[in-house]
């Protein structure tokens, strides 16, 4: 019954809150979804591929994207740039496919502007300690760069209300914030407004 562009999800929240754990177990349950894969300039962790993980460019290739339109947002965050591919987007969601998406808190709001029907996801974890944790635990950054992170989490928090849902992503307890995401994922499947009115039509006289 549905038919039409596909869906924009956004999951975002502060670095720590386990974006990228929780997004990748999401598309283990839904093979069908796409990935939008973000532009960056910093260098690659230990474990991180290009093209899979990010696009890592030099600053010269991402400024040359941002200033032809290529970046459908793009911010700076702790000393580095980071900025969304937007041909990937706009064909992808043509082409009837779902995407999801998860960049840096601006990037989130800026996406919205963007795209007004995107459905955005805050990530939090269920208590704030748990940030330094999971950064610690990462073993890829300074004690000086973690505080920093810390200090934009405290910020980024304040943007909650400017999102569609929250999510809760408990310690130890992944499964449970991916069975979270996927539920919004289907039930904004579900929304009314989202079926073409001929479909609606004919449940109406069935």
């Amino acid at each position: 019954m549905i038919t039409g562009p596909g869906l924009l999800f956004v999951v975002s929240g502060p670095s720590g809150a386990g974006k990228d754990t929780l997004v990748e177990g999401l598309r283990e349950h839904r093979p069908s979804l796409r990935y939008s894969v973000s532009a960056t300039t910093r260098a690659p962790r230990p474990e991180e591929r290009d093209g899979e993980h990010y696009f890592f460019v030099s600053s010269a290739d991402f400024e040359r994207l941002r200033r032809d339109g290529g970046l459908l947002e793009w911010r700076e965050y702790n000393g580095n740039l980071y900025g969304t591919p937007r041909d990937y987007i706009e064909r992808s969601l043509t082409e009837g496919y779902d995407v999801i998406m998860k960049p840096e808190v601006n990037g989130a709001l800026a996406v919205k502007v963007g795209y007004p029907d995107a459905v955005l996801i805050f990530l939090v974890p269920d208590r704030f300690s748990n940030l330094r944790e999971r950064l610690l635990a990462r073993r890829t950054e300074t004690n000086e760069e973690i505080a920093r992170r810390l200090e934009i989490a405290q910020q980024e928090m304040k943007f909650i209300r400017r999102f569609d849902y929250i999510v809760v992503n408990a310690q130890d307890r992944p499964q449970e914030a991916v069975r979270d995401l996927e539920a919004i994922l289907q039930a904004e499947r579900f929304r009314i407004h989202r079926y073409p009115d001929d479909s609606i039509r004919r449940v109406e006289s069935s």
